[in-house]
């Protein structure tokens, strides 16, 4: 496609996971040695992801089982970041979570008190769930509209999860949806990219003597968003949801700083022009 590769090597690297790193089941082409070489630098590397489904110990056995080792500490999803968040900014609240199994799990074992009834509930977390239905619907509407106590925040903004062949499912947006359109009540706040919160969770994993920072992706809305709204350097990858043409069609201010047909394009083009893997 392009040779929009970078100029050289990064402090950091910052991966989305499904259609970057992985798409379905299946390592995407060069991820494996791309991520050998990296380490190999000590270049240090951080995965994120908007899913809410899995938490990290999930993802640490998916990319195992890829051929990817990986620590539970290199992992930072939602399941991380509303956690934090939570512990952080509302410390006592109870929660009301349209979640699934593991973000429910990763609550109560931070000592975060989880409750479905209307009366007491603090905050409604509208997440990715596949078990949402009228009775969870009809529980956060009596927090937020009939007794008026509750926020409503969510895990991530993602309108739909792509999966291979071009399929896909609807995601937390569809929730966040239903709850603002019954209620009235904004969505105060979202765990997820491109949001200040994940942004605020990787930095601080990081530290400050980490000074270049890429952020790897295939979405424009959440991964090179979050990269603009970060400071940080910015590189799309065409195997996952976006396409050269959408890169064309976005507003300058969104433009990655790479477009890579990729993730093995990410060694910088000096080193690629020399015929070496290790620089």
């Amino acid at each position: 496609m392009s040779d929009a590769r970078p100029e050289g090597w990064f402090d950091a690297y910052l991966f989305d996971l499904d259609g970057t790193v992985y798409l379905g089941d299946e390592l995407l082409p060069g991820a494996s040695e791309l991520l050998a070489d990296l380490r190999a630098r000590g270049a240090r590397t951080v995965f994120l992801s908007n899913n809410p489904t899995r938490d990290p110990a999930m993802y640490v056995a998916k990319l195992e089982r890829l051929g990817i080792p990986v620590d539970p500490s290199e992992i930072v999803n939602t399941v991380v970041s509303t956690v934090a968040w939570l512990r952080s900014e509302h410390p006592g609240a109870t929660v009301f979570p349209i979640a699934e199994a593991p973000l429910v799990r990763a609550l109560e074992a931070a000592g975060i008190r989880v409750s479905e009834d209307p009366t007491e509930i603090d905050i409604v977390v509208a997440s990715y769930d596949r078990g949402f239905d009228y009775r969870k619907l009809q529980i956060a509407f009596d927090a937020l509209w009939q007794h008026q106590r509750a926020i409503l925040v969510t895990t991530n903004p993602d309108r739909y999860c792509p999966f291979p062949g071009g399929r896909g499912e609807p995601d937390a947006a569809g929730i966040v949806a239903a709850l603002e359109a019954t209620t009235g009540v904004r969505c105060s706040a979202n765990m997820g990219k491109p949001d200040r919160i994940m942004i605020d969770a990787v930095t601080a994993m990081l530290g400050p003597e980490v000074r270049s920072v890429v952020m790897v992706g295939d979405r424009l809305e959440t991964d090179v968003r979050m990269a603009k709204n970060a400071g940080i350097s910015s590189a799309l990858v065409l195997t996952g949801d976006a396409s050269l043409a959408d890169v064309v069609r976005c507003e300058p201010h969104l433009r990655p700083d790479f477009v890579l047909d990729g993730i093995g394009d990410l060694r910088p083009r000096s080193t690629v022009a020399a015929g070496l893997s290790h620089a």
